[in-house]
């Protein structure tokens, strides 16, 4: 590992059990900052209740968190309505007007979640987890409020698996994560060779970094945002926080195969840093994936792959109006 990222690992990687809820919010109130709580989500009913309803008891009603949002991308199930009853503002990404046609993706609703939010700090927690605590947002948010130039916290943790069937737990990233982009990061940016998972679903960020950076739609996102901020701010803007153990659903190798994808469009986009990414449209949005299933005529599927990046929001008309508004 270069001495950089040694160094890096060392001095901004901290855990979230350092963090007191009391000593958050007096800090928050030294700061002036509000908190807003993004969660994405789509077909999750089954745990997005437990998520929105834990964060609210904890953090909303004490003050730390000043917003709740659910963001749901056409879910088909009742993710909508649960969220709701649990005590979150929930936003249909496909309905909040940013004045681009909408488009699938995970980036696309955090994209969004930026038009309907009014929170200094961001922090994204997804909606499918099964095995956390708030200590996830407390920690996510202990080195923004402890320290004004940290202007990205990115979260890992133990991945609960159950490849020996006893339900262990290891610091691993998802396979994505190992086989993709930690490769990548090795090869093309050794500098973040420490972050321990690149991908996390869980993050914080200053909204006025956010509404700077481009997003892409879909799974890129995370790594986008992580290479964007290094790139314009330096090493030292990020920081890192020990969350424990985390326990989500798992997703199919041909969905990761697409999410793989997702990554790779990203990241090789961004190897020419003589210049800043540029925005993606719909005319060039998708690329297909060729898969071999014996279960479909022909036995190759294909599958659309989102390519498209966002523009930062803060070059858009319509992002001032909301706002002002």
């Amino acid at each position: 590992m270069e001495l950089a990222a040694r160094r890096w690992f060392e001095t901004h990687t901290h855990s979230a059990i350092a963090y007191e809820l009391d000593e958050l919010i007096a800090a928050k109130k030294r700061s002036g900052v509000s908190v807003s709580v993004v969660i994405p989500a789509r077909n999750e009913a089954r745990t997005v209740g437990t998520v929105v309803s834990r964060i609210r008891d904890a953090l909303v009603m004490t003050g730390l968190v000043d917003e709740l949002v659910v963001i749901d991308s056409d879910s088909s199930d009742e993710t909508a309505s649960i969220a709701a009853e649990a005590g979150a503002s929930v936003f249909a990404s496909s309905e909040i007007d940013t004045g681009l046609k909408s488009l699938p993706g995970k980036g696309e609703a955090l994209w969004r979640s930026l038009f309907v939010t009014r929170g200094d700090v961001i922090a994204f927690i997804d909606a499918d987890l099964t095995e956390w605590g708030s200590h996830f947002v407390t920690g996510l948010l202990g080195p923004m409020l402890s320290n004004e130039k940290i202007l990205l916290v990115k979260g890992f943790y133990d991945r609960l698996f159950d490849a020996d069937g006893d339900g262990s737990a290891a610091p691993q990233g998802g396979r994505v994560t190992e086989l993709v982009a930690r490769p990548l990061i090795n090869l093309y940016w050794p500098a973040l060779a420490g972050v321990v998972q690149p991908l996390a679903g869980e993050w914080a960020i200053r909204r006025s970094l956010a509404e700077t950076l481009p997003f892409p739609v879909g799974y890129g996102v995370e790594f986008a945002t992580l290479t964007d901020t290094v790139w314009r701010h330096g090493l030292a803007a990020v920081a890192q926080v020990d969350l424990g153990q985390r326990g989500h659903s798992h997703q199919n190798v041909h969905d990761l195969g697409v999410m793989a994808t997702e990554i790779l469009s990203t990241a090789t986009r961004r190897l020419d840093r003589t210049r800043p990414p540029a925005a993606i449209g719909l005319s060039n949005a998708w690329r297909e994936l060729y898969q071999y299933d014996r279960n479909v005529e022909g036995n190759w599927r294909a599958r659309d792959v989102p390519i498209a990046e966002r523009p930062p929001a803060i070059s858009l008309d319509s992002y001032g109006a909301a706002v002002i508004a």
